[in-house]
């Protein structure tokens, strides 16, 4: 990868040519974050060539805000599309008929989920918009042979229409797999059972074999997808893809890790989360990691992220072969439907609706409310309020009004009430937080009150607390 990209201008900024190894990379290539590169992919947007990759990179992948933009914008190159995010999913294919050696995978559709993209800065040939989009749009025209839905509708915009029309395009035909986000699939796959007025997925597709999903955590679906495809033939396999690449498959069904992808166009290292905001932290090169041990990951990629804070958390379980478990993110979030929330939005958003009502926050936690029978998901809101708002319904509606203005992931997940419903402020007792603290023994110092959570597991208590 160095020697591709040393002609770049970051190539020669950073002296990729004469690097001899690892050591002379790290001693003149710094860590970044989105912040750092931000004004290069900016540059190249505007389709200027050769800043992080050689040539000029057309296509651009719209991932969530930073604290300072509301959205990233993640290039991803040719050789990326080739060499990392395509190889994944083929791999992973390979694996699962290797697990499966009696599958019939090939007998009928895959039913794959994307989003949607539009042309960036109006250059010709130049697209920005969700990586599912890009993939589709570059993938070998022999593919859309055995997927569904067709090219255009795969790409609508409006996620409402384009669930109905993804629906009825798929229903009658022979799907034996499906790829996506879970919290979307679900949407489209409720819409067909609506439509069809059937109970379980096998009875419109007799032969579904497999899930590939990956984006959010699979756990709080698990019990729905078990629910709606009663077959036992039917198996689930996780990935973890991203916009800036595709990192790890799930390899055997029994282990919940997922195999760290060596082989693609991505060098990792790893900064130990006990170090993580210390100002000099230890970088780890992947041959240095430990199992056991939570780390941040950080990537070079070939789409031009040089020692990029990828900003997922990972543990492994195995370093011969390297395998892990995503553990989380560097700063508390919530992306449980894949709106990946941080504080702050959050902080920005509570600004935002004191300013509006005249209320003040004393303290705060958020945290998911999976979805119940009727795929219906939001965020549940504990606020205790030094100055109440006269109407807490208003200071909802203004919070969830920035919240979307803020986070454009959130934004889309809230599109027309589809995968997250409006968000829910439970008003805390005076005293609550404090009292917390205290039982926990984290009253005072340093000790903080977890803003945002995937987990439900410190609001459930404060919750019950409140009751007293």
């Amino acid at each position: 990868m160095l020697n591709k990209a040393k002609d770049t201008e970051y190539g020669r900024n950073h002296l990729f040519g004469s690097a001899k190894g690892y050591e002379d990379f790290i001693k003149h290539t710094p860590i970044n974050t989105y912040e750092e590169l931000k004004g290069d992919i900016d540059r190249m947007r505007h389709g200027e060539s050769d800043i992080l990759w050689p040539g000029r990179v057309k296509w651009y992948a719209k991932s969530s805000g930073t604290t300072n933009d509301k959205s990233k914008f993640i290039p991803v190159s040719t050789d990326g599309l080739k060499n990392l995010h395509y190889c994944g999913g083929r791999d992973s294919v390979a694996w699962y008929l290797q697990n499966n050696p009696k599958s019939r995978l090939f007998d009928g559709r895959a039913l794959i989920l994307g989003g949607s993209h539009a042309p960036n800065y109006n250059l010709p040939g130049s697209l920005v918009g969700d990586l599912s989009a890009i993939l589709i749009e570059n993938i070998n025209p022999l593919v859309n042979l055995v997927r569904v839905p067709k090219k255009q509708t795969a790409l609508i915009s409006d996620f409402e229409i384009k669930r109905e029309r993804i629906a009825r395009e798929a229903m009658n035909k022979n799907v034996t797999n499906i790829s996506g986000v879970p919290s979307w699939m679900m949407s489209v796959l409720s819409c067909m059972m609506e439509i069809t007025g059937k109970k379980h997925l096998e009875e419109v597709w007799p032969n579904i074999e497999v899930f590939f999903h990956g984006g959010v955590a699979f756990t709080p679906y698990r019990k729905q997808y078990e629910q709606l495809i009663t077959s036992p033939n039917m198996h689930y396999m996780e990935t973890y893809n991203a916009s800036e690449g595709f990192f790890g498959i799930q390899n055997d069904p029994t282990d919940k890790s997922m195999m760290l992808m060596l082989d693609y166009g991505v060098f990792y290292e790893f900064i130990p989360m006990d170090e993580f905001d210390s100002d000099n932290p230890t970088i780890v090169p992947i041959w240095g990691v430990e199992t056991g041990k939570n780390y941040a990951m950080v990537i070079s990629t070939s789409c031009g992220l040089w020692r990029y804070i990828l900003g997922d958390t990972v543990k492994f379980t195995s370093t011969n072969p390297y395998k892990f478990i995503i553990t989380g993110r560097t700063k508390h979030f919530i992306n449980a439907f894949g709106e990946e929330l941080i504080v702050d939005n959050a902080e920005q958003g509570l600004a935002y609706a004191c300013q509006q009502t005249g209320a003040e926050v004393k303290e705060y936690t958020a945290a998911p409310v999976f979805m119940d029978d009727k795929g219906k998901c939001r965020h549940q809101w504990l606020i205790e309020f030094a100055k109440a708002p006269a109407d807490v319904k208003e200071f909802e509606r203004l919070l969830d009004t920035k919240l979307q203005e803020l986070n454009s992931d959130y934004e889309a997940k809230r599109y027309k009430d589809i995968t997250l419903q409006h968000l829910e402020i439970v008003v805390a007792r005076n005293g609550l937080f404090e009292e917390w603290m205290k039982l926990r023994g984290k009253l005072g110092g340093q000790n903080k009150v977890p803003r945002l959570s995937n987990s439900r597991e410190h609001i459930e208590v404060l919750l019950h607390l409140n009751e007293e």
